[in-house]
């Protein structure tokens, strides 16, 4: 689902639902690297049993590989992609079940989404190809070499779309990759693998998830299967919780780069920052090194994303007040995963009302549960939305447009200002030269072969116009000392030095290492043309930096936005021309709402259904959805040829056929318009070129297809195979207990046609096949040949193959049951009312915070009840150190902002003063951070303290509350003004918190939640154990603190959790009231100092 940002959206507000993951590294012993034993138990203390890999997430990167050189044959591509396989399935270790799934034809929804991207990916490609000859000329002008091109066979990463070539060779290449582990790796050799290729219909994440769907609920499954998906696109998040399994986790790298704190901007390396940058290109170090300086890059860490812990927090996100019929949490996530739809998905174009940056997940939620009684109902029932009850939801989500369209027009308009004014002051400061030349300055001459002034001057013997012969003795020294401190060795003897006639090899020397300097500066110069490139292509596709911006007709929020926007967007004039435009919109949108649900359940249920407009309706426009009849036709998918010619710009036709290129480049092609070489970019109110909307035309099916079936006929024996549709392939070891039923079936057929063996199918015994139910059949050709030779060049054959293949088929198609199986065993919760977060404000709201920081938890209070204001802590009405303001609150008085001294401190020196302190290793108590009161807290003038809890939080902290004295106690000692734990001890971090008594509304003894909504029972009179039932939820809400207990929900302290390791206390960082973050912006705790999961098996 194409939702930018919403990883981050989750991560930030959900933080105890990513764990980081440990892995195991390689040992070396007398230099040989001795692999990872897969065999033995997860060090992540979590054992699964199906590890499912969206491998489109896979060969994108390694088309792009960040930790080496890019490739330029397919085979380095291959080996890239198994050593990226190899390290997840170290992380992971599955017992069971390797599922990899290629992305195949997809939906006819989808297609057009991918029309767009490939198409706009040709146009940037062209116009980076123009800009990069320019600047080659520019080099070539100034006397810089450059390195010539190279022809590589991974020029157009279109071709990882089904059909290609690239894609066949792919299948055959990650076969020999199976087969290798299986008869290699002892890991391995017990695992089912399952490999569904590009000739398989379906999107990769979705044939995944129809596996999962049609295994449950069938003889033999284990409702406590252990499921671990890899990919990075955000809707395998919404996936995973749509299957309703419990033990579910999705892995993926953290969105950050090691490192990427300490990076250059100018030069975009890392280990100095640009005071100190030398302006040029890094250093070859290796064969294996395109440019570093002997450093290996970092790998990126990964996380899980535990959905278990996803479905506690929205347990506690969605308490409903008072609600009128019992709350189905099963219900609440699917409803959860429609609304999140509005927010953007690959099949709909985005709504003009909803942002994820502008916070609309939080104003969805927030609608939902502010007009959940009035809806009558939930929003959805598995697969199909009710209509009616959608309409109620979104007419109430539209009345916030106008505020929403007038804020965004605000900030759209202060930060363009910005962008050009920053701009004004760097070109006037290019425009002030210095006056005079200080002494100091040295000869431009110098440093011809520096990207900056400031850089070091080349070395004594570089061939840049004589410069180097001509330099001075200190200017070669300085030059020495310069290459020593940096780590490059000891400097070259001077190349001047007279030498003999008969000096032959040391001319020789000299010889090789002026080749190997200019390839050296070639290389440099190489880089820094690819530095220049990116900038320059970064600057152009900034709307901001751009001449002549494009005109903003439509004026959101101004009167008449919503006229203007279907006169320009949808070329209707007349209001009667409007309106009946409007209506067809909010058909075909709604329709799409539908399909996207109903694909997420089960399925397709229309392979040719699509949007077919550029642009969304407004929330407000989706009237009269009840009176709407949606039905849809199931039909068939594309071939694989067939897609490519709906999906593919002119410049990828090299990937198909000739007949099939005529079509998309012969100016006298019937189809020709579909394949235009320029076409508009809507930027649709946007900032960045990307971010602009693809005018393509549509594809007509009907005229496309007509086309085609003329030309079919001409394909060769393999472009056919490659233009068909297949099954999944299953392979398993000869010890497997599978393999003997394959044996069986295959004696049972041999006196049968090729044609009628492909259609005989036995029925899986789920004993011997470890739960997976389905269908085999025999494929073709050897089901176990004795050797399998490598496809990639420079790896091994297989000479003794103990691995047998067969045609996997799913079981037959049944209804989708969309709640946990019965006999599931549900993890230990961690999660508490403490973990939770306070409602954000909602962003056309929030005048006083920055876009960015929608969504992070305000110091001072929240939107409900009484107000802090935002930059005090002071009740809003009350005056800053008026007399009343002492009386009302005597506590909460702080110095003058900006004060740093004294015992009361505002926000921002506090923060000041705590991020000063001093910070050691072994985080004993010098002034550690980690060890303070954390700001919410003011329990030190008590004297009592509770336990520290491996989340992070105290059980009933006070979320909100301002720290009023700026006095620490001793390390690993928490101040409580609520209640004393008997016999506490500091070296016990397990002990039950005793939760305080219900008291006034400034009371601390109440959680930020207690104290927003009075309807909810303080901690102190819920029963601890977890019950759910209609008369327990929602009673006694009438009154502020009911009298008998409430037993819905937890006690805070219910869950007991096991410290593990020196974990202590940290301050919030940037008012958030989790704990400090690391180098992950996403794990509750600091990297090494995460506590593995309680998910264990039962």
């Amino acid at each position: 689902m194409g939702v930018p940002a919403f990883y981050r959206w989750l991560a930030e507000k959900y933080p105890l639902v990513v764990v980081d993951v440990v892995e195991e590294e390689p040992v070396e012993i007398d230099g040989i690297s001795i692999p990872v034993d897969t065999s033995k138990p997860n060090p992540n203390n979590l054992e699964f049993d199906n590890l499912y890999l969206d491998m489109n997430g896979i060969i994108h990167p390694c088309f792009h590989p960040e930790d080496r050189p890019s490739p330029t044959t397919f085979e380095e591509v291959f080996q890239c992609m198994f050593d990226y396989i190899d390290r997840l399935f170290i992380m992971v270790r599955p017992r069971k079940l390797l599922y990899m799934a290629i992305d195949g034809v997809a939906p006819r929804a989808k297609m057009n989404q991918q029309r767009s991207r490939r198409f706009r990916a040709a146009k940037d490609a062209a116009d980076a190809a123009a800009e990069e000859e320019r600047l080659r000329i520019e080099f070539e002008k100034e006397g810089r070499k450059l390195p010539p091109k190279t022809d590589s066979q991974v020029f157009d990463s279109n071709v990882i779309t089904p059909g290609t070539e690239f894609m066949a060779v792919l299948s055959i290449a990650l076969q020999y990759y199976v087969h290798l582990r299986l008869n290699s790796d002892p890991g391995w050799k017990s695992v089912k693998v399952i490999l569904s290729d590009a000739n398989v219909p379906g999107e990769g994440e979705h044939k995944i998830m129809s596996y999962i769907r049609l295994q449950r609920n069938l003889p033999g499954y284990d409702p406590n299967t252990r499921h671990c998906l890899y990919g990075l696109d955000a809707d395998l998040i919404m996936l995973a919780l749509a299957t309703h399994e419990i033990h579910f986790a999705i892995l993926r790298e953290i969105v950050y780069s090691p490192g990427q704190q300490d990076k250059c901007f100018i030069c975009g390396q890392v280990g100095h920052l640009a005071a100190e940058c030398e302006g040029k290109a890094k250093r070859k170090s290796g064969e294996s090194d395109e440019k570093g300086d002997a450093v290996a890059t970092p790998k990126k860490p990964y996380q899980f994303l535990n959905i278990w812990t996803l479905r506690e927090y929205l347990e506690y996100e969605f308490r409903i007040p008072n609600p009128p019929f019992e709350i189905d949490i099963e219900r609440i996530v699917d409803d959860f995963i429609f609304i999140c739809f509005f927010v953007g998905n690959d099949f709909l174009p985005h709504m003009p009302t909803l942002e994820i940056r502008e916070g609309a997940i939080n104003l969805l939620m927030a609608v939902y549960k502010k007009e959940f009684r009035s809806l009558g109902g939930y929003l959805t029932d598995g697969p199909q939305p009710n209509l009616s009850r959608v309409e109620h939801f979104i007419q109430s989500v539209g009345s916030y447009e106008d505020r929403i369209f007038q804020k965004r027009a605000r900030l759209h308009q202060r930060q363009s200002d910005r962008v050009k004014r920053d701009k004004a002051q760097a070109k006037r400061r290019e425009d002030i030269g210095p006056d005079v030349v200080p002494d100091s300055l040295v000869p431009v001459g110098r440093f011809s072969g520096s990207r900056l002034a400031s850089g070091p001057s080349p070395s004594p013997f570089q061939q840049s116009g004589g410069s180097g012969r001509n330099m001075d003795s200190a200017g070669r020294a300085a030059s020495d000392q310069h290459l020593k401190l940096n780590g490059r060795g000891v400097s070259h003897p001077s190349k001047v030095a007279r030498m003999s006639s008969g000096a032959s090899v040391g001319a020789a020397i000299v010889e090789v290492e002026n080749d190997l300097e200019m390839e050296e500066n070639e290389n440099e110069n190489k880089e820094e043309l690819k530095l220049k490139l990116k900038g320059v292509l970064r600057d152009k596709n900034d709307m901001f930096n751009s001449d002549n911006p494009e005109e903003d007709k439509i004026k959101l929020g101004e009167p008449g936005w919503k006229e203007r926007y279907y006169e320009e967007k949808f070329y209707a004039i007349t209001p009667e021309e409007i309106e009946a435009v409007r209506k067809d919109v909010v058909l075909k949108y709604t329709e799409g709402l539908c399909w996207v649900m109903h694909y997420y359940y089960e399925g397709v249920c229309s392979w040719q259904w699509f949007y077919p407009y550029h642009y969304a309706p407004f929330a407000s426009d989706l009237k009269d959805l009840g009176e709407l009849d949606i039905k849809f036709e199931l039909g068939s998918p594309f071939k694989p040829f067939n897609q490519l010619l709906g999906v593919f710009p002119a410049a990828s036709s090299h990937a198909l056929p000739e007949q099939y290129r005529k079509l998309m480049t012969d100016p006298a092609s019937p189809i020709i318009e579909f394949y235009p070489t320029d076409f508009e970019v809507d930027m649709n109110g946007k900032r960045f070129s990307w971010q602009g909307i693809a005018k393509l035309p549509f594809i007509d099916e009907a005229r496309l297809l007509a086309e085609v079936e003329k030309i079919e006929r001409t394909l060769t024996e393999e472009e056919a195979r490659r233009n068909s549709t297949m099954f999944d392939m299953l392979f398993v070891a000869l010890s497997h207990p599978i393999s003997p039923y394959i044996f069986s079936l295959d004696d049972r057929c041999k006196h049968l046609t090729e044609l009628e063996r492909s259609k005989v199918r036995e029925p899986l015994d789920p004993v011997a096949s470890g739960g997976m139910n389905g269908y085999i059949s025999l494929c073709n050709g050897d089901l176990c040949p004795p050797v399998f030779r490598s496809p990639v060049e420079g790896m091994e054959d297989i000479m003794d193959n103990q691995v047998i293949c067969a045609v996997y088929i799913l079981p037959d198609a049944h209804k989708h049951i969309p709640r946990p199986p019965p006999g599931v065993v549900f993890p230990k919760k961690i999660v508490t009312i403490a973990d939770v977060k306070a409602p954000p404000a909602l962003w056309h709201e929030d005048f006083g915070r920055k876009p960015w920081e929608n969504g992070r938890q305000n110091n001072y209070g929240n939107n409900h009840g009484r107000q802090f204001a935002e930059g005090s802590h002071r009740p809003a009405e009350v005056p800053l150190h008026s007399r009343k303001f002492r009386e009302v609150a005597p506590s909460l008085v702080v110095n003058p902002p900006r004060v740093v001294s004294g015992r009361r401190l505002d926000d921002a020196a506090h923060r000041l003063v705590v991020n000063s302190l001093n910070y050691r290793q072994d985080h004993r108590y010098t002034g550690d951070p980690m060890q303070v009161d954390p700001p919410y807290y003011d329990g030190h003038s008590q004297g009592r303290h509770i336990a520290t809890y491996p989340n992070g939080r105290h059980q009933g902290y006070v979320a909100g509350a301002v720290p009023s004295v700026m006095d620490y106690p001793p390390p690993g000692l928490h101040g409580s003004p609520n209640a004393v734990v008997s016999g506490y001890d500091r070296h016990r971090l397990d002990q039950q918190y005793v939760p305080p008594p219900p008291g006034g509304y400034y009371n601390r003894s109440h959680t930020q939640y207690d104290r927003e909504y009075p309807h909810h029972p303080n901690s102190a009179q819920r029963n601890p154990t977890v019950t759910y039932n209609e008369q327990g939820f929602g009673r006694d809400y009438g009154s502020r603190y009911p009298s008998r207990p409430m037993e819905q929900y937890p006690a805070p302290g219910h869950h007991r959790q096991q410290a593990h390791g020196n974990w202590s206390q940290q301050p919030p960082s940037r008012g958030g009231y989790g704990p400090q973050r690391g180098h992950n912006p996403y794990s509750p705790l600091q990297r090494g100092r995460q506590s593995p999961s309680n998910h264990s098996r039962r």
